[in-house]
Formats: C-alpha cells, structure tokens, sequence
C-alpha cells in the first residue's frame, strides 16, 4: 500500500486489535438485517399481488444492488480495520486510516481538552474500547477504535498528562 504522500517518514504505525474485525462485522450484519427487511418488503407485496406498483424487476434488482454492496463492504472490513493506525510522537499523536480515501490526522498534546475512553457491548465482549480525543477544534473528530482495554487506559493517562503538561507551558 502507497501512503508516502500523506505519512509522515520514519514513523512507526501501531496498529488496533485485529478483533476489532469482529465488532465492525456484527454492525454490517445487524444493518444489513435491517436492509433486507426494508428493502424485501415490496417484493413481498408485489409478489402476493398487494401492489401493482414497483414492477417485479424493480422489486428485485434493488435488494440484489444492495446485497451486491453488503458483500463488497464485507470483503473491505478487514483491510480498513488494517488501515487504522497510531503513533506518539514527542509533541504530536497522529491518526492514519482509510484504503481508498487515506487521511492522516495530527493532534497536538497542547490542543487537547480531554481525552473519552468507551466501550459498546461487543467491544466490553472482546475486551476492547474506542479512545476519542477532543480538542478546541469542534470540527475534528480524533478518534482510535479497536483498542484492547489495558492499552485503551494506558493511552488515555499518557495522553492526558502530555496535553496537561502541554497545556501548562502556554
């Protein structure tokens, strides 16, 4: 994968849990359960002959698009959970994802408020969190799922004695 454009050199990725594959698929299921539901719903109606109005072919080629575009964002999970990465650098975290559409973001420890540390109920199962951090910048949205909790906790003390030290020198 080619990221020279936008990593910055010499720095050494940390990468989240590979289990973190498991939460994102147990999302894609429950939405995909409810697409289907929404989006069979027609076909149902017009196959019983309820309505007239859409087509059959419409009916199903819509649910086949979006079954379509379910199996692509399966098969892509993986890598952009690969993607995700990390690093502490001296006066700076950075903040890498994305396959298609890459992104580096770089936060200063001294524009930091607070740093937010939580799990939802398959991440507390797999015994992981989302470390998020936030800054005077309303706009930036500085987050690392897929943490394991212990270093979830550990990043979320360093993180925040950095950005009180940082804060302190101002």
């Amino acid at each position: 994968m080619r990221t020279e454009a936008i990593d910055p050199p010499g720095v050494a990725w940390l990468r989240v849990s590979p289990r973190y594959v498991t939460v994102r698929l147990v999302g894609w299921a429950l939405g995909n359960l409810v697409a289907v539901a929404v989006l069979a719903l027609p076909l149902i109606l017009v196959l019983n002959g309820a309505w007239t109005w859409p087509p059959l072919w419409f009916a199903v080629a819509v649910p086949a698009a979006a079954f379509l575009l379910a199996l692509w964002r399966l098969v892509l999970i993986p890598r952009q959970v690969r993607s995700i990465g990390y690093a502490e650098r001296e006066d700076d975290l950075l903040i890498r994802r994305g396959i298609f559409f890459q992104r580096t973001l770089v936060v200063p420890y001294g524009r930091m408020q607070y740093v937010d540390i939580g799990a939802g109920p398959v991440e507390r199962w797999l015994g992981l969190c989302t470390v998020k951090l936030h800054t005077a910048s309303a706009g930036t949205s500085a987050e690392i799922p897929g943490l394991p909790a212990v270093e979830g906790a550990r990043l979320r003390e360093q993180l925040s004695a950095r950005g009180e030290a940082r804060l302190a020198g101002l």
